[in-house]
Order: structure tokens, then sequence, then C-alpha cells
């Protein structure tokens, strides 16, 4: 049986201070990072059939974690985009000359979410999109922001948010989240899937990931799901 964290900041600040006792760097936390940035002026139209959204942002875990708490997804699933079938393998990966990026596939149900209400949450809790090739302690290029959309009108309504976003002046940096199409998900290892439920109290997951979780929940009550959908529970 999965154990459940009863208290994500509670938790992720204890963990944070242990982590400083030991003397392991700490870095900002994203939920110190989070923002709520405005809702995109154009959206998809609701729809009746199951959709996919595939997104990077830094190590998903982190990415994963935040929308399995979302209300009207129905998965999220680790893996690799941008590159080929051949090289869709951790290690491989982790060289960062593959052009895979560590991503999440977000299955949402449409009548409940949106694709815009996902690329809110996205660009607000789940990582920090002003930053290249880098998340928090993670840099190369396999650590991008990116958005791999499953079509044209995905492609189009991608863009025109961020271009909203810089417009507004939202971030005090220009967003470099690249908008890459035509790119096939790759499912992860098994031991990268759920990884934020399984192990809360990794310092690297009470630091960096669990900070993003609360934030959802406080910047994003209506959306937030006390438990998450896991993949674990979809393939038993």
């Amino acid at each position: 049986m999965i154990k459940r964290f009863p208290s994500l900041p509670a938790l992720a600040g204890a963990l944070s201070l242990l982590a400083v006792a030991a003397g392991l760097a700490v870095t900002q936390s994203s939920a110190e990072e989070a923002r709520l940035v405005p809702p995109p002026a154009v959206d998809e139209a609701p729809g009746a059939t199951t959709e996919t959204a595939v997104l990077a942002g830094g190590c998903f875990w982190g990415v994963q974690g935040v929308f399995q708490h979302v209300k009207g997804v129905t998965s999220a699933v680790s893996g690799y985009a941008g590159g080929n079938a051949r090289t869709a393998q951790y290690e491989t990966v982790s060289g960062g000359g593959t052009g895979h990026a560590e991503s999440v596939r977000i299955t949402y149900d449409p009548r409940r979410i949106s694709y815009g209400r996902i690329l809110q949450i996205y660009f607000s809790v789940a990582h920090d999109p002003t930053q290249l090739n880098r998340q928090g302690p993670d840099s190369g290029t396999q650590y991008r922001s990116a958005i791999f959309p499953a079509d044209a009108e995905q492609a189009r309504l991608a863009k025109a948010y961020v271009e909203q976003l810089d417009r507004a002046g939202v971030f005090d940096a220009e967003i470099v989240t690249r908008i890459e199409a035509g790119h096939a998900f790759y499912p992860a290892e098994g031991y990268h899937q759920d990884y934020l439920t399984l192990h809360p109290t990794s310092p690297y997951i009470a630091i960096n990931d669990l900070p993003k979780v609360e934030a959802l929940q406080r910047l994003f009550p209506d959306a937030y799901r006390t438990d998450p959908v896991l993949v674990s529970a979809q393939t038993n």
C-alpha cells in the first residue's frame, strides 16, 4: 500500500531543514518561485473525448507529481519526447545529446479541464519557463522547458499563450519555452513512475518537488485533488 503524505508543506519544510542541517545545497523552492499567471485569452473549445498534452519542465518527477493532483487529469506518465525511440532510455537521455526532454504525457477530460488551464498550471507552478536548458539543480537540454503539441491547434494555442504572457511581462525574464511539434512520446522506465508519491522523504523531492504540489493546492484550490491519479493504479 502506498503511504500518502498528510501535509505537503509541513513535510517539505521539515525535510528542507534536515537537508540544511546535513550540509546539502538547497535552492529556492518551487513554492517560492510559483506565481499565478493569467489564464489564456484563447483556449480550446470543450470536447467530449479524451485528449492528451505533453509537457517538459525539468525533472519529470515533479511535473508528473503536479498533474497527478489536478482534477480532470486521468493519467500523467513520465517519459521522453523530442528524440527517437532508440534513445528513449534514462541513461542515454541523461547524457544530453539525444534531443529528448524529460516529459510528461497528461491525459485529461476536456469536459472538466481545458488545454489552456493545463498550460496555466504548467506556467504557474510546474516549472520556471524562463530558465534555459535547466530547472533548479538540473542542467542540460534534457531539462528544457518545452511543449510538444498533439496537433496544429495545440501548437497555435501554446504559441498564443506564450506571446500573451511575454507581452504582459508576467515573468522577470523572457519565456524560453520551446514549442516542438511532430515528436512522439515514449514512457519512461517503471521506477520513474509515481516517484513523488512513492518517495516523499527523498531530499530531492522534498526540496524541489513537494513545494510545487503545495503551490498547486494554494494557487489552484478549485483544481486540486488530494489523492493523486497514479500510473501504478492503472496498470495493476
